[in-house]
């Protein structure tokens, strides 16, 4: 495997990206995930640093201004998340492939970034109906939540043809064995 490749994930939100991700992790120990910051509180268990960089609103702004963020983006109820670029150019250096499970526009503005040592993959669910289902299985958000996530999927799936691949993820162990490929093509050339 050569060094310096992107893998950028994206999906509507009950898309399988987590699942995705997981998955590639455990099978290439050379992917890392690259770890977003957020201006959202911690629920139980987590920990600054590990699954995110926990930032005060004016942390993350400053940031921002400074030009730490390859992407960042304000959602409905005004967390803030992004990608910091530092943890990125580390892991690149290190020779890690950094995996970026992010939203659709900060993926297409990290890939803008990085043209050439980049894969950008898109996992489009198979139906909105199907997606909804997930949604409201996870048991963890509100109807209202829910709608507001399905209104921005219609936006996402707009953009879907802007990644390199697209894999429908009807059915978890075919959308894998797709994704492994191409993960697989991507890093070994």
């Amino acid at each position: 495997m050569s060094a310096g490749k992107l893998l950028i994930l994206c999906a509507p939100s009950g898309g399988g990206k987590s699942t995705m991700a997981k998955r590639l992790m455990a099978e290439f120990p050379q992917i890392r995930f690259s770890i977003s910051a957020t201006t959202r509180s911690p629920r139980p268990g987590e920990e600054h640093g590990r699954e995110y960089f926990f930032l005060s609103r004016e942390e993350f702004l400053a940031k921002v201004a400074s030009g730490e963020f390859l992407e960042h983006e304000e959602f409905y109820n005004g967390t803030l998340y992004g990608t910091l670029r530092e943890q990125v150019d580390k892991m690149l250096i290190s020779g890690y492939f950094p995996l970026l499970d992010v939203d659709v526009n900060g993926g297409l503005n990290v890939r803008s970034m990085y043209p050439d040592n980049s894969l950008a993959l898109f996992l489009r669910p198979p139906s909105l109906e199907i997606l909804k289902e997930r949604l409201v299985a996870r048991g963890t958000e509100s109807p209202e939540t829910i709608q507001i996530r399905l209104d921005r999927t219609e936006m996402e799936l707009s953009l879907a043809d802007r990644f390199d691949h697209i894999i429908v993820n009807d059915d978890l162990e075919r959308a894998y064995s797709e994704l492994r490929t191409l993960v697989e093509r991507h890093l070994l050339n």
